[in-house]
């Protein structure tokens, strides 16, 4: 039986080096809703890069990129429940101030 480990761990880093330095925040936006006549918001995420991961060999590489990888997980885990959570609020308030047009 061959030995797989090296390879998923070279597919795991190279998923990794894409996620490199990259956060998510999340973002409102506001829209102008004709039938309602309000002006809504919404909650939207947004990918920003931080850094860029350059000049680094061996140990040092995998742990940087590992890192970037953990922080980018994180931040999206976060942000994104965020985002859901203020949707769902924002989505209460359209419907309490909602003044549909006759």
């Amino acid at each position: 039986m061959l030995n797989r480990r090296p390879f998923r761990l070279a597919v795991a880093v190279a998923w990794l080096a894409l996620l490199q330095a990259c956060i998510y925040v999340p973002r409102t936006t506001q829209v102008f809703d004709p039938e309602c006549q309000i002006v809504a918001n919404h909650m939207v995420l947004e990918e920003v890069q931080v850094a860029a991961i350059q000049g680094c060999s061996n140990e040092g590489c995998v742990a940087l990129v590992v890192g970037a990888g953990v922080v980018s997980a994180a931040s999206a885990i976060i942000s994104g429940t965020i985002v859901v959570t203020g949707n769902i609020a924002y989505w209460f308030e359209r419907k309490a101030y909602c003044r549909r047009l006759p």
